[in-house]
């Protein structure tokens, strides 16, 4: 049976909030103007776990352990992920297992990495990967643009979860954050292994750039977006350096959406830097591959999925909700809509006083049960 539900959150909590972020995003804006970006964001780990309302996208389990695994894509490139189990998990019986996804242009370590671990903390064996081209997983040039390869990620873990002898292979599911819920949807429409699929915060990169937010991009914004691209393979074939796009802004401009974005990938909040990813291209995409998008169609015959269960959680200020809806609407039962009072996009990242867990928790244990 279709159900839309919300989270009810208070309004007076949701505008302490808010008002909370814009002081944190002044705050940095000054800092950036008065440091450079080294200088402030050199914080401690303690400073990190909870910038505000929530915030840790940083979470260790005390409860769970955390384990480095790699695996083998059908295209014989590695996939790499954190697997996470429960200390307290029976090893000699069988357990339902999660992939968890990160938001397109993250790694395993944003946001991926919480979803897991808590997820794990209930019981379930769970895996973050990196999407190939992304973080550790394999892949050139690195921040490639390839739907296909993403989706392959998932079967690809669903092959390596099978070979684990306390996971039951007939009780895999998916959690897929931000443009990861539009490449799990991909997946799980040719993979009927993945038994329930929930998105969060769900971006349909396809039809973002074909038609823009609200369908509000011009067919002259659309044939730009194009030409750039094909210039810009012109450019390095002639032996200009990569160029990169879109992704979060290295700084605040004033823009609601590129400000949220910043918040969580260009501050401690959420920032990672590792030898893999240069903080100044990080979550950005090349451009000569980022049109590849255009041809990315998540959403179309949705609802062959059915009778495998969709969970769409977004929330209800997301910029982005237009797709949970989208997708809602062309998806068949079992499906359900859950709307989060109070949450922006990037919110569901990491805030875990907004990230409906206990939703997880519920549609998991009904849909992966024995």
């Amino acid at each position: 049976m279709t159900q839309q539900k919300d989270t009810e959150r208070g309004s007076a909590s949701v505008l302490e909030v808010d008002a909370d972020r814009r002081n944190l995003l002044k705050a940095t804006a000054a800092g950036v103007t008065a440091l450079g970006f080294t200088s402030m964001f050199n914080v401690s780990d303690a400073e990190a776990q909870d910038m505000s309302n929530g915030a840790a996208n940083f979470y260790k389990s005390d409860t769970a352990t955390l384990e480095k695994v790699t695996f083998k894509s059908a295209y014989n490139t590695n996939v790499v992920a954190n697997q996470h189990v429960a200390k307290t998990l029976d090893r000699n019986a069988k357990h339902p297992a999660i992939i968890v996804s990160h938001p397109m242009g993250a790694v395993k370590e944003q946001s991926a990495n919480l979803y897991a671990a808590k997820m794990a903390e209930q019981g379930f064996v769970t895996l973050a990967i990196d999407l190939p081209f992304w973080g550790e997983s394999d892949g050139q040039p690195r921040q490639a643009v390839s739907p296909d390869f993403y989706a392959e990620a998932y079967s690809a873990a669903a092959d390596y979860l099978g070979t684990l002898p306390f996971v039951d292979r007939e009780r895999i599911g998916v959690i897929g954050i931000c443009g990861s819920g539009g490449f799990a949807l991909s997946a799980a429409k040719i993979d009927p292994r993945l038994k329930a699929i929930a998105t969060v915060s769900m971006y349909d990169h396809g039809t973002l750039y074909r038609k823009g937010l609200g369908g509000k991009q011009t067919p002259e914004q659309f044939q730009a977006f194009l030409a750039e691209g094909a210039q810009q393979r012109v450019a390095e074939a002639a032996g200009a350096p990569v160029r990169y796009t879109a992704g979060a802004p290295t700084e605040l401009t004033g823009n609601a959406i590129g400000d949220e974005f910043y918040d969580f990938y260009r501050t401690s909040r959420g920032e990672v830097t590792p030898a893999y990813a240069s903080p100044k291209t990080s979550s950005m995409p090349t451009m000569v591959t980022n049109v590849k998008f255009v041809n990315f169609y998540p959403l179309e015959n949705l609802d062959t999925v059915s009778p495998r269960p969709l969970l769409f959680i977004a929330g209800d200020q997301a910029h982005s909700k237009e797709f949970s809806e989208l997708a809602f609407g062309k998806a068949a039962e079992p499906k359900e809509l859950h709307w989060v009072r109070g949450a922006g996009h990037v919110d569901l990242y990491d805030r875990v006083n907004l990230i409906p867990f206990d939703k997880l928790k519920s549609f998991f244990d009904q849909h992966l049960s024995a």
